[in-house]
């Protein structure tokens, strides 16, 4: 039987092999079976609120883990699995901490917590809701937490058939001829990209060292087309796309996929609360996660292999004395700094994106220099940094150097004409809802609470989404249908906020930097905040008005724009002078001649 087939479960306390026992069973079999202690699964799935206490769990059980697998299973390079791998395993173990902590405040199964009969025929692995076409989001389900509490699991359903289909399905790599890595010139600088992001923020970085003569190669290692760098415009900059088959292996990781558990199937635990969970099992259902692609984003462990072996081959033809990186901490990152220490290259972090407490999955930086945008970072980058000889330096963003050169006028017609071909009108203002790629719950509510405020605004106004560039294209399609009458469109995802935000009159966003970018354009933010969630943290600066209902939007939509704060402020959320690719161009080829400060 298959749980889905049967409908929604339930954990219940059932008469089963004579005696009172924890099940998870359709909610319809209850009717066939009173029991007043029982609650649905769905029930058991709202979020925490003790973000402390959750964080705390996590880091225990991935502490606990890392010393009892991590070195199980090494590249050749000496990188344990779980260093690679650390990202998509804690998603994972968060997941699974959630639903403990959940649990173990059910006042009945507290009271007498005790082993849990899994769901017949559901699988112990499956994947949760995104908006996001990078990210594969993956869970421990019910049966996947019995499973990890000790509860005996006929066969061996890993993942659910949505993750098998997944698995099948291919990675769309890159089709550009990718050089062999000992036919790369020998360069200065290396810099790996696997986002859009990534290439916005470090193109004009090997540009500006290219103007001085620093010739640099850019390795494209994106898996999704929407992400692929674009040709340098310098001939002093190579680009090496990465090989369509890099990233695209499955295998099982050796060492946690084969584990005994001990006699009796018993092994070593760690509790969550009162709650013990087995390691020697929850080793194997993380093993089962990396054993599958999900392209750059989370590479499979076979995939790791084999970059590493082909990171080597450029590092080794190319000769760099800087390897370059928007991320050290995902895992082609991690592995990107490991392989380079190794050859003895100096590695710089430069920060793409803007750090809240909430948004850093692992909150760890590996790379020796570490470029963040304002003053603000300095503190969690002190703290994150983990290479003994670290260095911080506030530089700005790369990317927005050329914010001061948008062409307003260009941008604002852009706007009018979507508007136009939807609704047949031209609002007297805009709003651009610089969207980020949530869970559908949450992208549902933010959405509704934005439609909601454009509504009660005084004044005629519209509201152009603007995807993220890691959003799918079909996310926003039910706003449109429940926008009714009023002015609503949607920018091209290949725009996005960041190219039409200098045509609003006000920008709604959570966390998206494009309410930064915003910020330095001058233009009014509404920091969109709701319970538990995250924002930027603008209006703690007085750079943003913050809005957790749709009175507040509406209020901040028909109120006149005021100042956006003093210039001391925005600095300390991004240094901006237009500068910051010549900056952190100049600071690499400092530290190459002079080693560190």
């Amino acid at each position: 039987m298959n749980p889905v087939d049967a409908g929604p479960l339930a954990l219940a306390r059932v008469w089963a092999d004579a005696a009172y026992r924890w099940a998870l069973v359709p909610e319809d079999a209850l009717r066939d079976q009173p029991t007043a202690e029982w609650i649905a699964t769905t029930a058991l799935d709202v979020p925490t609120t003790d973000r402390e206490e959750l964080d705390s769990h996590i880091q225990a059980v991935m502490s606990e883990l890392e010393a009892h697998s991590a070195q199980r299973a090494l590249t050749p390079g000496g990188a344990s699995w779980l260093h690679v791998q650390h990202v998509p395993v804690r998603r994972l173990v968060g997941q699974l901490v959630r639903k403990l902590l959940a649990l173990s405040a059910w006042e009945p199964f507290a009271r007498n917590p005790g082993c849990i009969i899994p769901a017949a025929g559901e699988a112990l692995i499956g994947a949760r809701e995104t908006s996001s076409r990078e990210y594969r989001l993956y869970t421990v389900t019910w049966s996947g937490v019995a499973y990890l509490l000790g509860a005996p699991v006929a066969g061996d359903p890993m993942r659910s058939a949505q993750l098998r289909q997944l698995t099948a399905s291919p990675v769309d790599a890159s089709t550009a001829p990718s050089p062999s890595p000992s036919t790369l010139p020998q360069s200065e600088v290396v810099a790996l990209s696997w986002s859009s992001r990534h290439a916005e923020t470090l193109l004009p970085v090997l540009e500006e060292l290219a103007r001085d003569g620093h010739r640099g190669v850019l390795v494209d290692l994106a898996t999704d087309a929407a992400d692929r760098c674009p040709e340098p415009t310098t001939s002093s900059t190579r680009l090496c796309p990465a090989l369509p088959s890099l990233l695209s292996p499955t295998g099982t990781i050796p060492g946690p996929a084969t584990t005994d558990e001990g006699p009796g199937g018993y092994g070593k635990t760690i509790r969550v609360r009162e709650l013990a969970v087995w390691l020697d099992r929850l080793e194997r259902l993380a093993a089962s996660v990396v054993e599958t692609s999900g392209g750059s984003t989370q590479p499979s462990w076979r995939a790791v292999l084999r970059t590493e072996t082909w990171l080597d081959g450029v590092f080794t033809s190319t000769r760099p004395h800087t390897v370059l990186l928007c991320n050290d901490t995902s895992p082609l990152g991690a592995l990107a700094v490991h392989a380079a220490e190794r050859h003895g290259i100096t590695t710089f972090y430069v920060q793409h994106g803007a750090w809240t407490p909430q948004s850093v999955a692992w909150p760890t930086l590996h790379s020796r220099h570490i470029v963040v945008m304002g003053e603000r970072d300095v503190t969690p980058a002190r703290a994150w940094a983990r290479h003994p000889d670290a260095e911080i330096h506030v530089l700005g963003q790369p990317r927005f150097d050329a914010l001061g050169g948008l062409d307003q006028e260009q941008q604002r017609c852009y706007l009018d004409e979507l508007l136009a071909a939807r609704v047949d009108r031209c609002p007297e203002k805009i709003a651009v809802w610089a969207c980020q790629p949530f869970g559908p719950d949450l992208l549902r509510a933010q959405g509704s609470l934005v439609l909601e405020g454009l509504r009660k605004a005084e004044g005629d106004w519209g509201l152009i989404i603007a995807p993220h560039p890691a959003q799918t294209a079909g996310s926003f399609g039910l706003f449109l249908e429940r926008a009714s009458r009023l002015p609503v469109a949607a920018a091209d995802p290949g725009v996005g906020a960041h190219g039409c935000l200098a045509g609003a009159d006000a920008v709604l966003s959570a966390y998206s930097t494009c309410g930064i970018e915003a910020v330095l354009l001058n233009i009014p933010v509404l920091e969109l905040a709701h319970p538990g969630g995250r924002t930027l943290g603008l209006a703690d600066h007085g750079l943003a008005q913050r809005c957790s209902s749709a009175d507040d939007i509406a209020n901040a939509l028909s109120t006149p724009p005021q100042s956006q704060g003093s210039r001391r402020a925005t600095d300390a959320v991004c240094h901006w002078h237009g500068t910051s690719a010549r900056d952190i161009a100049r600071l690499v080829v400092d530290r190459s001649r002079t080693g560190p400060a």
